[in-house]
Protein backbone atom coordinates (compact mmCIF):
# COMPACT_ATOMS: atom_id res chain seq x y z
CA UNK A 1 0.00 0.00 0.00
CA UNK A 2 0.78 3.36 -0.73
CA UNK A 3 0.33 6.68 1.85
CA UNK A 4 -2.16 7.72 0.26
CA UNK A 5 -4.77 5.60 1.52
CA UNK A 6 -3.45 6.41 5.02
CA UNK A 7 -5.06 9.90 4.54
CA UNK A 8 -7.67 7.80 5.85
CA UNK A 9 -6.60 7.35 9.18
CA UNK A 10 -7.75 8.58 12.28
CA UNK A 11 -5.06 9.97 14.88
CA UNK A 12 -5.57 8.26 18.56
CA UNK A 13 -3.33 8.91 21.37
CA UNK A 14 0.22 8.60 20.58
CA UNK A 15 2.24 5.51 22.06
CA UNK A 16 3.78 6.49 25.32
CA UNK A 17 7.52 7.80 24.29
CA UNK A 18 10.35 5.32 24.09
CA UNK A 19 13.81 5.98 25.40
CA UNK A 20 16.42 7.25 22.68
CA UNK A 21 17.95 4.80 20.56
CA UNK A 22 21.03 4.64 22.01
CA UNK A 23 20.00 2.74 24.80
CA UNK A 24 19.16 0.51 22.10
CA UNK A 25 15.55 1.19 22.32
CA UNK A 26 13.26 2.81 19.04
CA UNK A 27 13.46 7.12 19.17
CA UNK A 28 10.53 9.32 20.31
CA UNK A 29 8.10 10.16 17.75
CA UNK A 30 9.39 12.52 14.93
CA UNK A 31 8.57 10.51 11.34
CA UNK A 32 12.28 11.55 10.47
CA UNK A 33 13.18 9.44 13.26
CA UNK A 34 11.08 6.36 12.40
CA UNK A 35 12.60 6.49 8.90
CA UNK A 36 16.58 5.83 10.45
CA UNK A 37 15.18 2.91 12.60
CA UNK A 38 12.78 1.46 9.32
CA UNK A 39 16.17 1.16 7.60
CA UNK A 40 18.22 -0.42 10.04
CA UNK A 41 15.38 -3.14 8.96
CA UNK A 42 15.94 -2.35 5.22
CA UNK A 43 19.25 -2.32 4.11
CA UNK A 44 18.37 -2.57 0.26
CA UNK A 45 15.89 0.94 0.70
CA UNK A 46 13.22 -0.68 -0.74
CA UNK A 47 10.47 1.13 1.46
CA UNK A 48 9.05 -2.80 2.57
CA UNK A 49 10.49 -5.11 5.72
CA UNK A 50 9.24 -8.24 6.19
CA UNK A 51 6.59 -9.19 8.62
CA UNK A 52 9.18 -11.53 10.56
CA UNK A 53 10.95 -8.59 10.71
CA UNK A 54 8.32 -6.28 12.17
CA UNK A 55 7.54 -8.91 14.66
CA UNK A 56 11.43 -8.73 15.73
CA UNK A 57 11.51 -4.67 16.05
CA UNK A 58 8.11 -5.07 18.16
CA UNK A 59 9.37 -8.10 20.60
CA UNK A 60 13.00 -6.28 20.70
CA UNK A 61 12.10 -2.21 20.70
CA UNK A 62 8.27 -2.93 22.38
CA UNK A 63 8.65 -2.86 25.85
CA UNK A 64 7.48 0.10 26.60
CA UNK A 65 4.48 -0.06 24.90
CA UNK A 66 0.34 -0.77 26.61
CA UNK A 67 0.51 -4.44 26.77
CA UNK A 68 -2.92 -4.06 24.82
CA UNK A 69 -0.92 -1.97 22.13
CA UNK A 70 1.52 -4.13 21.20
CA UNK A 71 -1.23 -7.24 21.51
CA UNK A 72 -2.68 -5.35 18.22
CA UNK A 73 0.64 -4.76 16.97
CA UNK A 74 1.31 -8.14 16.40
CA UNK A 75 -1.83 -9.07 15.47
CA UNK A 76 -1.62 -6.82 12.87
CA UNK A 77 1.35 -8.06 11.79
CA UNK A 78 -0.03 -12.33 11.27
CA UNK A 79 -2.92 -11.10 9.91
CA UNK A 80 -0.72 -9.46 6.62
CA UNK A 81 -1.28 -11.85 3.39
CA UNK A 82 1.97 -10.14 1.51
CA UNK A 83 4.17 -11.01 4.24
CA UNK A 84 5.47 -7.17 3.95
CA UNK A 85 4.70 -3.43 5.67
CA UNK A 86 5.57 -0.46 3.87
CA UNK A 87 7.34 2.53 5.63
CA UNK A 88 4.05 4.16 5.58
CA UNK A 89 2.58 1.50 7.46
CA UNK A 90 5.08 1.16 9.82
CA UNK A 91 5.19 4.92 10.67
CA UNK A 92 1.27 4.33 11.17
CA UNK A 93 1.04 1.67 13.23
CA UNK A 94 4.42 3.01 15.50
CA UNK A 95 2.36 6.28 15.64
CA UNK A 96 -0.71 4.81 16.61
CA UNK A 97 -2.92 5.87 14.00
CA UNK A 98 -5.98 3.43 12.19
CA UNK A 99 -7.04 3.13 9.27
CA UNK A 100 -9.93 1.18 7.36
CA UNK A 101 -7.56 -1.02 6.11
CA UNK A 102 -6.05 -1.29 9.65
CA UNK A 103 -9.11 -2.40 11.01
CA UNK A 104 -9.79 -5.31 8.50
CA UNK A 105 -6.49 -7.16 8.78
CA UNK A 106 -7.21 -6.68 12.56
CA UNK A 107 -10.96 -7.90 12.19
CA UNK A 108 -9.91 -10.54 9.47
CA UNK A 109 -6.81 -11.81 10.74
CA UNK A 110 -5.65 -15.42 11.54
CA UNK A 111 -4.27 -14.91 14.82
CA UNK A 112 -6.71 -14.16 17.48
CA UNK A 113 -6.19 -11.73 20.07
CA UNK A 114 -5.24 -13.75 23.57
CA UNK A 115 -5.77 -10.88 26.03
CA UNK A 116 -8.23 -11.07 28.31
CA UNK A 117 -11.09 -8.65 27.64
CA UNK A 118 -12.04 -5.51 29.40
CA UNK A 119 -14.07 -6.75 31.97
CA UNK A 120 -11.40 -8.88 33.16
CA UNK A 121 -9.32 -6.35 34.15
CA UNK A 122 -8.42 -5.96 37.89
CA UNK A 123 -6.69 -3.57 40.39
CA UNK A 124 -7.91 -0.48 37.80
CA UNK A 125 -8.42 3.35 39.47
CA UNK A 126 -11.91 5.18 39.58
CA UNK A 127 -11.11 6.62 36.53
CA UNK A 128 -9.95 3.56 34.30
CA UNK A 129 -13.39 1.86 35.85
CA UNK A 130 -15.32 5.27 33.99
CA UNK A 131 -13.29 4.79 30.77
CA UNK A 132 -14.01 0.81 30.69
CA UNK A 133 -17.91 1.67 31.62
CA UNK A 134 -17.91 4.15 28.85
CA UNK A 135 -16.11 2.02 25.78
CA UNK A 136 -18.65 -0.99 26.84
CA UNK A 137 -21.52 1.45 27.14
CA UNK A 138 -20.89 2.63 23.70
CA UNK A 139 -18.81 0.08 21.55
CA UNK A 140 -19.64 -2.99 20.13
CA UNK A 141 -16.36 -4.70 19.53
CA UNK A 142 -14.04 -5.74 22.12
CA UNK A 143 -10.99 -4.26 19.48
CA UNK A 144 -12.37 -0.77 19.88
CA UNK A 145 -12.82 -0.77 23.44
CA UNK A 146 -9.62 -1.54 23.84
CA UNK A 147 -8.26 0.97 21.31
CA UNK A 148 -10.49 3.43 23.07
CA UNK A 149 -9.54 2.32 27.11
CA UNK A 150 -6.04 2.32 26.06
CA UNK A 151 -5.67 5.81 24.43
CA UNK A 152 -8.19 7.92 25.87
CA UNK A 153 -6.91 10.94 27.93
CA UNK A 154 -10.20 13.11 28.69
CA UNK A 155 -8.13 16.08 26.21
CA UNK A 156 -10.28 17.74 26.07
CA UNK A 157 -12.91 16.68 28.24
CA UNK A 158 -16.73 16.18 26.72
CA UNK A 159 -17.27 20.11 26.93
CA UNK A 160 -19.96 20.22 23.90
CA UNK A 161 -22.84 18.58 25.91
CA UNK A 162 -22.06 20.06 28.82
CA UNK A 163 -21.41 23.55 27.91
CA UNK A 164 -25.01 23.55 26.11
CA UNK A 165 -26.63 21.95 29.18
CA UNK A 166 -25.33 24.32 31.68
CA UNK A 167 -26.40 27.19 28.84
CA UNK A 168 -29.68 25.43 28.57
CA UNK A 169 -30.17 25.51 33.01
CA UNK A 170 -28.91 29.09 33.08
CA UNK A 171 -31.56 30.24 30.96
CA UNK A 172 -34.29 28.12 32.45
CA UNK A 173 -33.62 29.95 35.35
CA UNK A 174 -33.47 33.54 34.28
CA UNK A 175 -36.89 32.57 32.65
CA UNK A 176 -37.95 31.15 36.05
CA UNK A 177 -36.76 34.45 38.08
CA UNK A 178 -37.70 36.58 35.50
CA UNK A 179 -41.64 35.26 35.10
CA UNK A 180 -42.38 34.37 38.53
CA UNK A 181 -42.68 30.81 37.09
CA UNK A 182 -40.91 27.32 36.86
CA UNK A 183 -43.45 24.84 36.46
CA UNK A 184 -45.31 24.42 32.60
CA UNK A 185 -43.63 27.99 32.13
CA UNK A 186 -45.02 27.83 28.98
CA UNK A 187 -47.93 29.02 29.72
CA UNK A 188 -46.94 32.51 31.13
CA UNK A 189 -48.36 34.81 28.38
CA UNK A 190 -45.15 36.63 28.28
CA UNK A 191 -43.20 33.50 27.28
CA UNK A 192 -43.51 33.96 24.10
CA UNK A 193 -42.09 37.36 24.06
CA UNK A 194 -37.98 35.78 24.99
CA UNK A 195 -35.99 36.46 21.20
CA UNK A 196 -34.64 32.84 21.17
CA UNK A 197 -37.91 31.16 20.59
CA UNK A 198 -39.02 30.03 17.37
CA UNK A 199 -42.12 31.93 16.40
CA UNK A 200 -43.72 31.47 12.68
CA UNK A 201 -44.55 35.37 12.31
CA UNK A 202 -40.66 35.78 13.45
CA UNK A 203 -39.23 32.77 11.05
CA UNK A 204 -37.14 35.04 9.39
CA UNK A 205 -35.12 35.72 12.09
CA UNK A 206 -32.24 32.90 11.00
CA UNK A 207 -31.12 32.39 14.97
CA UNK A 208 -34.71 31.02 16.21
CA UNK A 209 -34.01 27.89 14.64
CA UNK A 210 -31.18 27.43 17.03
CA UNK A 211 -31.93 29.40 19.55
CA UNK A 212 -35.06 27.84 20.74
CA UNK A 213 -32.80 24.80 22.55
CA UNK A 214 -32.44 27.47 25.57
CA UNK A 215 -36.34 27.81 26.22
CA UNK A 216 -38.02 25.21 28.26
CA UNK A 217 -41.49 24.52 28.71
CA UNK A 218 -41.23 23.86 32.12
CA UNK A 219 -38.82 22.06 34.72
CA UNK A 220 -40.26 19.05 34.09
CA UNK A 221 -39.62 19.55 30.36
CA UNK A 222 -35.59 20.56 30.72
CA UNK A 223 -35.19 17.57 33.57
CA UNK A 224 -35.58 15.02 31.46
CA UNK A 225 -33.28 16.28 28.06
CA UNK A 226 -30.53 17.57 30.68
CA UNK A 227 -30.76 13.99 32.20
CA UNK A 228 -30.83 12.23 28.80
CA UNK A 229 -28.14 14.82 27.69
CA UNK A 230 -25.87 13.69 30.46
CA UNK A 231 -26.36 10.00 30.28
CA UNK A 232 -26.47 9.47 26.82
CA UNK A 233 -24.60 12.57 25.70
CA UNK A 234 -21.55 12.80 27.34
CA UNK A 235 -20.30 9.48 26.90
CA UNK A 236 -21.14 9.76 23.47
CA UNK A 237 -18.81 12.81 23.34
CA UNK A 238 -15.96 10.73 25.15
CA UNK A 239 -15.68 8.00 22.71
CA UNK A 240 -16.60 10.36 19.34
CA UNK A 241 -15.37 13.72 20.33
CA UNK A 242 -17.24 16.77 19.97
CA UNK A 243 -17.48 17.58 16.60
CA UNK A 244 -19.17 14.37 15.70
CA UNK A 245 -21.62 14.57 18.53
CA UNK A 246 -22.02 18.23 18.07
CA UNK A 247 -22.74 17.78 14.43
CA UNK A 248 -25.68 15.34 15.11
CA UNK A 249 -26.90 17.59 17.79
CA UNK A 250 -27.30 20.48 15.69
CA UNK A 251 -28.56 18.65 13.07
CA UNK A 252 -30.96 17.39 15.04
CA UNK A 253 -32.22 20.92 16.77
CA UNK A 254 -32.23 22.47 13.34
CA UNK A 255 -34.43 19.81 11.54
CA UNK A 256 -36.72 19.64 14.32
CA UNK A 257 -37.67 23.50 13.76
CA UNK A 258 -37.75 23.30 10.00
CA UNK A 259 -39.89 19.81 10.43
CA UNK A 260 -41.74 22.24 12.67
CA UNK A 261 -41.87 25.11 10.03
CA UNK A 262 -43.66 22.83 7.56
CA UNK A 263 -45.61 20.41 9.06
CA UNK A 264 -46.81 22.04 11.98
CA UNK A 265 -46.85 25.99 10.43
CA UNK A 266 -48.58 27.80 12.93
CA UNK A 267 -46.70 26.71 15.96
CA UNK A 268 -43.66 27.91 18.19
CA UNK A 269 -41.04 25.77 19.16
CA UNK A 270 -39.08 25.58 22.20
CA UNK A 271 -36.87 22.85 24.01
CA UNK A 272 -33.49 21.18 23.47
CA UNK A 273 -35.49 17.73 23.04
CA UNK A 274 -34.99 18.01 18.45
CA UNK A 275 -31.11 17.47 19.45
CA UNK A 276 -31.72 14.94 22.36
CA UNK A 277 -33.86 12.62 19.96
CA UNK A 278 -31.24 12.73 17.39
CA UNK A 279 -28.51 11.35 19.81
CA UNK A 280 -30.90 9.41 22.12
CA UNK A 281 -32.61 7.48 18.59
CA UNK A 282 -28.75 7.05 17.61
CA UNK A 283 -27.76 5.19 20.62
CA UNK A 284 -30.69 3.21 20.95
CA UNK A 285 -30.63 2.32 16.99
CA UNK A 286 -26.54 1.08 17.23
CA UNK A 287 -27.44 -0.73 19.92
CA UNK A 288 -30.32 -2.81 18.42
CA UNK A 289 -28.39 -2.89 15.30
CA UNK A 290 -24.99 -4.44 17.26
CA UNK A 291 -27.18 -6.40 19.54
CA UNK A 292 -24.61 -9.43 20.24
CA UNK A 293 -21.54 -7.04 20.31
CA UNK A 294 -23.12 -4.84 23.07
CA UNK A 295 -21.68 -5.61 25.92
CA UNK A 296 -23.33 -2.80 28.31
CA UNK A 297 -25.48 -4.72 31.26
CA UNK A 298 -29.33 -5.00 31.52
CA UNK A 299 -29.35 -3.29 27.99
CA UNK A 300 -32.92 -4.63 27.49
CA UNK A 301 -33.95 -3.37 30.51
CA UNK A 302 -32.46 0.26 29.97
CA UNK A 303 -33.56 0.25 26.28
CA UNK A 304 -37.10 -0.24 27.31
CA UNK A 305 -36.67 2.76 30.32
CA UNK A 306 -35.25 5.27 27.92
CA UNK A 307 -38.28 4.24 25.38
CA UNK A 308 -40.87 4.89 27.85
CA UNK A 309 -39.26 7.69 29.47
CA UNK A 310 -38.84 9.31 25.74
CA UNK A 311 -42.51 8.00 24.81
CA UNK A 312 -44.03 10.00 27.90
CA UNK A 313 -41.73 12.77 27.28
CA UNK A 314 -43.54 12.77 23.68
CA UNK A 315 -46.84 12.41 25.03
CA UNK A 316 -46.27 15.49 27.48
CA UNK A 317 -45.37 17.36 24.02
CA UNK A 318 -48.81 16.22 22.17
CA UNK A 319 -51.10 17.33 25.08
CA UNK A 320 -49.38 20.38 25.49
CA UNK A 321 -49.67 21.01 21.55
CA UNK A 322 -53.09 20.51 21.89
CA UNK A 323 -54.27 22.46 25.34
CA UNK A 324 -55.96 25.25 25.34
CA UNK A 325 -53.90 28.27 24.59
CA UNK A 326 -52.41 30.82 27.08
CA UNK A 327 -51.32 33.25 24.02
CA UNK A 328 -54.80 32.39 21.71
CA UNK A 329 -54.52 32.81 19.02
CA UNK A 330 -51.32 31.38 19.35
CA UNK A 331 -50.75 27.48 19.95
CA UNK A 332 -48.65 26.09 22.43
CA UNK A 333 -45.26 25.21 21.07
CA UNK A 334 -45.19 21.45 18.87
CA UNK A 335 -43.99 18.53 18.90
CA UNK A 336 -42.71 17.84 16.07
CA UNK A 337 -39.47 18.70 16.80
CA UNK A 338 -38.90 15.30 18.34
CA UNK A 339 -39.99 13.69 15.24
CA UNK A 340 -37.31 16.11 12.98
CA UNK A 341 -33.94 14.90 16.19
CA UNK A 342 -35.34 11.02 16.03
CA UNK A 343 -35.08 11.34 11.49
CA UNK A 344 -31.59 12.42 12.01
CA UNK A 345 -30.69 10.26 14.94
CA UNK A 346 -31.41 6.80 12.31
CA UNK A 347 -29.50 8.64 9.72
CA UNK A 348 -26.56 10.20 9.87
CA UNK A 349 -26.88 9.88 14.21
CA UNK A 350 -26.18 5.73 13.16
CA UNK A 351 -23.29 6.61 10.53
CA UNK A 352 -21.60 8.46 13.23
CA UNK A 353 -21.69 5.95 16.36
CA UNK A 354 -21.13 2.85 13.47
CA UNK A 355 -17.59 4.38 12.64
CA UNK A 356 -15.48 4.71 15.43
CA UNK A 357 -12.21 6.36 14.37
CA UNK A 358 -13.32 5.98 10.58
CA UNK A 359 -13.36 8.81 8.18
CA UNK A 360 -16.92 9.50 7.65
CA UNK A 361 -16.66 10.91 4.18
CA UNK A 362 -14.92 7.64 3.02
CA UNK A 363 -18.21 6.01 3.89
CA UNK A 364 -20.86 6.23 1.40
CA UNK A 365 -23.87 6.13 3.43
CA UNK A 366 -22.75 9.10 4.65
CA UNK A 367 -22.86 10.99 1.98
CA UNK A 368 -26.34 9.87 0.85
CA UNK A 369 -27.47 10.85 4.20
CA UNK A 370 -25.82 14.08 3.89
CA UNK A 371 -27.66 14.65 0.65
CA UNK A 372 -31.02 13.75 1.96
CA UNK A 373 -30.39 16.33 5.12
CA UNK A 374 -29.21 18.82 2.59
CA UNK A 375 -32.51 18.71 0.35
CA UNK A 376 -34.62 18.55 3.33
CA UNK A 377 -33.01 21.97 4.28
CA UNK A 378 -33.26 23.26 0.87
CA UNK A 379 -36.82 22.53 0.82
CA UNK A 380 -37.87 23.42 4.11
CA UNK A 381 -36.16 27.14 3.19
CA UNK A 382 -37.78 27.32 0.10
CA UNK A 383 -41.26 26.05 1.95
CA UNK A 384 -40.71 28.94 4.75
CA UNK A 385 -39.84 31.67 1.89
CA UNK A 386 -42.93 30.60 -0.61
CA UNK A 387 -45.62 27.97 1.01
CA UNK A 388 -46.62 30.47 3.88
CA UNK A 389 -47.66 33.49 1.35
CA UNK A 390 -49.22 30.87 -1.52
CA UNK A 391 -51.34 29.35 0.94
CA UNK A 392 -52.70 32.21 2.49
CA UNK A 393 -52.11 30.56 6.32
CA UNK A 394 -53.57 32.90 8.85
CA UNK A 395 -50.88 32.99 11.13
CA UNK A 396 -51.31 34.11 14.87
CA UNK A 397 -49.55 37.69 15.49
CA UNK A 398 -45.86 38.33 16.36
CA UNK A 399 -45.66 38.37 20.37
Amino acid sequence: RGPHPLAACAEAERIEELEPEAEGRPPAAPEDHWKVLFDQFDPGNTGYISTGKFRSLLESHGSNLDPHKREVLLALADSREDGQICYQDFVNLMGNKRSNSFRQAILQGNRRLSSKALLEEKGLSLSQRLIRHVAYETLPREIDRKWYYDSYTCCPPPWFMITVTLLEVAFFLYNGVSLGQFVLQVTHPRYLKNSLVYHPQLRAQAWRYLTYIFMHAGIEHLGLNVVLQLLVGVPLEMVHGATRIGLVYVAGVVAGSLAVSVADMTAPVVGSSGGVYALVSAHLANIVMNWSGMKCQFKLLRMAVALICMSMEFGRAVWLRFHPSAYPPCPHPSFVAHLGGVAVGITLGVVVLRNYEQRLQDQSLWWIFVAMYTIFVLFAVFWNIFAYTLLDLKLPPPP
